[in-house]
């Protein structure tokens, strides 16, 4: 009794299972593709060049450096957490009188062990 054959048949079977397998992902792959083109056809089209944002007329916003007065934290006999702040910890600020940025000493880095006479 040859039995090769019972081999072979089953290597086939497993073959046939791996093609109809691999037929199912090649469908969904479509499926997904065709359900994207639809979706993509409901949205609204990319604007058009008129439509895009505009620099303003004096030109781009910068960053703007200016001396702001120390916010005054209450005083209090223990520590105070955000919440308890005034402004829940975002307080606003004025502009200070002072126009040039506050400088240390002169003659001195301001860092301990920077080499000065103290």
């Amino acid at each position: 009794m040859d039995i090769a054959w019972t081999d072979i048949a089953a290597e086939g079977a497993l073959g046939i299972g791996l093609v109809v397998a691999g037929l199912v992902v090649v469908g969904l792959l479509l499926g997904a593709f065709a359900l994207g083109i639809r979706v993509r056809r409901r949205e609204s089209a990319p604007p058009r060049p008129e439509e895009q944002p505009r620099l303003p007329d004096d030109g781009p916003v910068r960053e703007v450096r200016e001396p702001r007065e120390p916010a005054e934290v209450p005083r209090s006999d223990r520590r105070l957490t955000p919440h308890e702040l005034p402004g829940h910890g975002n307080m606003p600020s004025r502009r200070s009188s002072l126009k040039g940025r506050r400088r240390w000493n002169e003659g001195r880095s301001g860092s301990f062990g920077g080499g000065g006479s103290g």
